[in-house]
This record gives structure tokens, C-alpha cells and sequence, in this order.
């Protein structure tokens, strides 16, 4: 096991990397000078030879592969350089937000795999009935709603006509809930759907079909013989719905007017800001990753088969 999780954790090195070239790239195609959009929020105002002074004080001029250097070399030992418009550490700013998108994604996910867990069970129990194609709808409708979209109707709803949440804010769970909700019925169409799929395939099963013919009752043959082995494909999706979690946070955090790092990385991609995007996309990347192996290893708990040699 330990051998396995070095391996991986060199792997992760390789796609911190993969990832930092990427961003790296992708900013500098972006149209726009940064040095110029400096230049216009000064009292100096727009001219030829404050923006050529600005672009050679931020390292501009230089090749990007030069500048791509200096960044890596400096993130090796903790330093992401400073942001362009706050003049604030990159670390420190992103560091600052994390902790609010963790939680909403925590919240998101606690909601989208109970639900998801719940309906998904219920739904392989009562297949081809009225309780399974209304479930079925209800995850579709997940998938189908724009995040945005079914955020606005929540303020509309549980804000402003009943009064029950605040708008925005950031303290206590009644500020968390309707944007944990938001996010969390996004991902739980499709925590529904893998486990539907998954326990009904193992309800076919001889050994489950044995059990029945025991006599064993209905939920010790579910929580016993159906639940542990039906989780390890949902234990996967759970893994792969981190990013989509991370990713749906700008929206949210943008609708209800939350601090977050999805919200940080959106207003440094309008100004430009390269050392700010590139921050909150790595630390949002080492996050990733460390979940996917922590999802990896909870494998050999699930099911004891499984064994990384």
C-alpha cells in the first residue's frame, strides 16, 4: 500500500505540472494586456511609456517560457508570486477563500449522496413502478436545470416570498443551505442514477438471490449483501463529482454573492490576473488529486479483494 500511494503521489507532481503548463498557456492566449489594463486604473492614466514601464516591472517582456520558469521556480518553495491588482500574496488570498468553498462543497456533497443514496436504493426496490420513473424524472431534472437557474428560484422561493433564508451571507447554516442545496441537487441526479444501476445489477446476483431464499429479511440482505459492494462504482462518481463540485462553486458563489475561491478565480480571469488564476486553479488541482487517491485507497475497505501491491 505505501508503494502504490508514493506512486501516485509522483504521479500527482507530473499532472500539478501537466496542469500548471496548461493554465500557463491558456491565460497568455487570452486577448488583452494586463499591463495596459494596470495603466488605465492608475491616476497616470493610459500612456505608451507607463504600460512599457509596468509590463518590464511584472517580468512581461520576457519569453514565456522565461516567465513560466520563474513561476515554477518560485512555487517549488511556497511562492505563487503576488497579484497583479491587490499587490496581495497569491497564497495568502487563496488561502483565505478556500475554506468557504470547502465547505459549501462539503455541504453540496453530504446533500448529493444522501439524496443520491436514498432515491438511487429506493428506486432499484420499486423498478418499473410509479415511485421509480418519478424518481427518475426528479434526477433528470438535476441534470437538465442550469445551476444558475434553480439558484435564483431558491432565493425566489425560500427568500423572498417565505422569508425563511437570508439572500447572502456567510455565517450559521441557514446562509449555507440553499446554495449547499443548489449545488448538491446538481450532483445528486447522477449519485441516483450509479446507484439504481448498481443495485439492481447486484440484486441479481446468486448470492443475493441465496440469501432471499434464507428468509433473511429485506434490509439485512440490502445493508449486508447489496449496499458495500454497490458503493464502489457510486465511491468513483463521488470522486469524479469533486471537480464538478469545484467547478459549479463559481456559479454559486456568484448567485448568492458568497466569498470562495471560485468567486476569486472569476473576478482574476476578468482582470487578467495570471498569478492569482494560476493559484487557485493548483491548489484546486492538489485538492483533486489528493481525493481521487483517497477514494483509490478506500477501495480495499469496500471490498477486501481489492489489494494494491
Amino acid at each position: 500500500m505505501a508503494r502504490y500511494v508514493i506512486q501516485r503521489l509522483l504521479g500527482a507532481v507530473v499532472v500539478l505540472l501537466g496542469v500548471s503548463v496548461v493554465v500557463f498557456s491558456i491565460l497568455h492566449l487570452v486577448p488583452g494586456d494586463v499591463a495596459a489594463l494596470l495603466a488605465a486604473r492608475s491616476f497616470a492614466g493610459v500612456s505608451p511609456e507607463y504600460t512599457a514601464r509596468i509590463r518590464q516591472e511584472l517580468g512581461l517582456n520576457d519569453p514565456l517560457w522565461v516567465q513560466y520558469g520563474r513561476f515554477l521556480r518560485n512555487a517549488m518553495v511556497g511562492d505563487l508570486g503576488r497579484s497583479f491588482y491587490t499587490q496581495r500574496l497569491v497564497t495568502t488570498s487563496v488561502v483565505e477563500q478556500f475554506p468557504a468553498t470547502l465547505r459549501l462543497a462539503a455541504a453540496a456533497m453530504a446533500i448529493s449522496v444522501g439524496l443520491g443514496l436514498l432515491l438511487g436504493v429506493v428506486s432499484a426496490l420499486k423498478h418499473n413502478t410509479a415511485i421509480d420513473n418519478l424518481t427518475m424524472v426528479f434526477s433528470l431534472g438535476g441534470l437538465s436545470i442550469p445551476i444558475f437557474w434553480s439558484g435564483l428560484m431558491l432565493i425566489y422561493l425560500f427568500s423572498v416570498r417565505w422569508n425563511i433564508f437570508p439572500i447572502t451571507g456567510e455565517h450559521g447554516w441557514k446562509t449555507l443551505a440553499l446554495p449547499a442545496v443548489t449545488l448538491g441537487y446538481d450532483a445528486s441526479a447522477f449519485v441516483t442514477r450509479m446507484v439504481r444501476s448498481s443495485v439492481l445489477e447486484i440484486l441479481r446476483q446468486d448470492h443475493v438471490l441465496v440469501a432471499r431464499a434464507k428468509g433473511l429479511l429485506q434490509r439485512v440482505v440490502l445493508l449486508k449483501h447489496v449496499l458495500k459492494p454497490a458503493m464502489i462504482p457510486t465511491v468513483t462518481l463521488v470522486g469524479l463529482l469533486a471537480g464538478r463540485l469545484l467547478g459549479g462553486a463559481v456559479v454559486v458563489e456568484t448567485v448568492f454573492s458568497r466569498q470562495g475561491v471560485g468567486r476569486l478565480a472569476l473576478e482574476a480571469i476578468l482582470y487578467k490576473d495570471y498569478f492569482l488564476v494560476q493559484g487557485v486553479v493548483l491548489l484546486s488541482a492538489v485538492v483533486y488529486v489528493l481525493l481521487n487517491l483517497a477514494v483509490d485507497i478506500s477501495y480495499t475497505w469496500l471490498d477486501p479483494r481489492i489489494r494494491y501491491e
